[in-house]
């Protein structure tokens, strides 16, 4: 275990560290059971920061009271590193030397594949600040986003299995791949049946592939939603809808050419208004294919949602259910894979000229894609229960290089800080404000009246 000296102001960062989501402050008085809630909370969750060593601020005096040796630190430690159920891999122990103060520990707890127990069996999820003790379905919850129980091979009450055996997609599927199998043999070899009662029945993931309607026969919602909003706000009204969301259902395949087909027909002659201009909206549909097909094949079908594509002016979001599994990060996302959906994501990569390749490449072809067309890579986002990806309508090219170009190109023009955002696709008003106010210090641009208030400036090529 490493010992060290603080680094340059960490004691004033440790003290005026906000405790939350990923970090927590403990007293080295703290019952190490008790410590033990909070490092699996932390595993179970999203990983975390956990200083042992530094009092609470509501404490008189001084706050940093660390441990006086080593070994005196190694009382807790096996009953974090060793007596939790399973253990947690790859945690990072440091003790900070404060002198005299004593030794506070340093714990990096990492985002865990796995769903870990205290040594007295209790479960525990870190939400915002708090540690929250979890039971019966919550666990099977969390198990499920870890990917750690498989919800594909769940049984689906209420559907007989020759339901399925009769469907006409089926057997189109099995012809296409080169199978003489019957549909019931093939199910079963596949790996797509449960048992139920003692019967072989279809599981979550035979549904989702092979049924006409597998919004009808899951528990769970499972189709798509299409939209395209006439505006480039978060916060949008049912009248800037363009027409009312599309709901396309089916077997997984089908559903996906079909949200394709319906995003290409919303794009087709889409346009938003760029001052006096219209912009036509241009996306490569190899991005965004590979963005759709990854949402349908990775997401948590045990949630209760849609997978939700939001075509705005000048973005595209497309949202899915369900956390990244197992020790899946936004930071990993290019170099990493993990299948919640296993099954499924085989049997589709099976088809000829299938919708995946299954080598984890979907998300680094969607970046490139987007790369030739000029345009930002997409963004990621983790959101409570869903991920988020964001394809922007926005040019590699600095927003400087945009206002620029666009004004050379329409000297008799006039531009805004909105007419900007909505031409670059960049959202934020600062980061557009600075561009606008750089370009007027190097004398390229001018205020149309510079006595009027700063939110309404209009600016104009300066005029020689």
């Amino acid at each position: 275990m490493e010992v060290r000296k603080p680094e340059d102001n960490e004691e004033a960062r440790l003290l005026s560290l906000d405790e939350g989501h990923f970090a927590d402050l403990k007293s080295k008085r703290i019952n190490p059971a008790k410590l033990q809630q909070s490092f699996v909370a932390f595993a179970n969750a999203d990983g975390g920061e956990l200083f042992v060593g530094v009092e609470d601020q509501s404490e008189s005096g001084e706050r940093i009271v660390g441990f006086l040796n080593q070994e005196e630190c190694n009382g807790i430690l096996p009953t974090l590193l060793e007596e939790t159920e399973p253990s947690v891999e790859n945690v990072d122990v440091e003790l900070i030397d404060f002198g005299s103060r004593g030794l506070v520990m340093r714990l990096f707890i990492p985002k865990s594949p796995k769903v870990h127990y205290t040594s007295s069996g209790d479960c525990y999820i870190r939400i915002g600040a708090e540690k929250r003790k979890i039971k019966g379905e919550r666990i099977t919850s969390l198990s499920y986003s870890k990917g750690v129980l498989v919800y594909e091979r769940l049984a689906v009450d209420g559907i007989d299995l020759n339901e399925l055996v009769d469907s006409e997609y089926l057997g189109k599927y099995i012809s296409r791949i080169g199978s003489k199998q019957a549909p019931a043999d093939f199910l079963r070899k596949q790996k797509l049946l449960a048992k139920a009662n003692g019967e072989r029945v279809p599981n979550v993931g035979a549904v989702l592939l092979f049924d006409e309607t597998p919004s009808a026969s899951l528990p769970t919602r499972c189709s798509f939603k299409v939209y395209r909003l006439l505006t480039t706000s978060s916060e949008y009204k049912r009248e800037q809808l363009a027409e009312m969301p599309t709901t396309i259902s089916g077997p997984l395949e089908v559903s996906v050419r079909g949200v394709l087909e319906k995003v290409e027909a919303l794009l087709e002659g889409a346009t938003f208004k760029d001052g006096k201009k219209l912009v036509k909206l241009k996306y490569p549909v190899e991005a965004i294919k590979e963005i759709v097909v990854n949402a349908a094949l990775h997401r948590d079908y045990s949630l209760n949602d849609d997978i939700h594509i939001r075509i705005f002016d000048n973005r595209i979001e497309v949202s899915s259910p369900g956390k990244l599994p197992g020790f899946m990060t936004v930071e990993n996302l290019y170099t990493d894979r993990f299948s919640r959906n296993p099954n499924i994501n085989r049997m589709i990569h099976n088809l000829p000229d299938p919708l995946n390749h299954d080598i984890g490449e979907g998300l680094d072809t969607a970046r490139n894609e987007l790369k030739k067309a000029g345009l930002v890579p997409p963004e990621f986002k983790e959101m409570e229960n869903a991920f988020l990806v964001t394809i922007r309508h926005q040019e590699l090219a600095s927003i400087e290089d945009v206002i620029t170009r666009h004004l050379s190109a329409n000297p008799a023009d006039e531009i805004t800080n909105r007419m900007v955002r909505e031409l670059s696709g960049e959202d934020d008003i600062n980061k557009v404000k600075k561009a606008l106010q750089k370009l007027r210090q190097d004398g390229v641009i001018e205020p149309v009246d510079p006595n009027v208030s700063a939110f309404q400036f209009r600016y104009r090529l300066v005029r020689s």
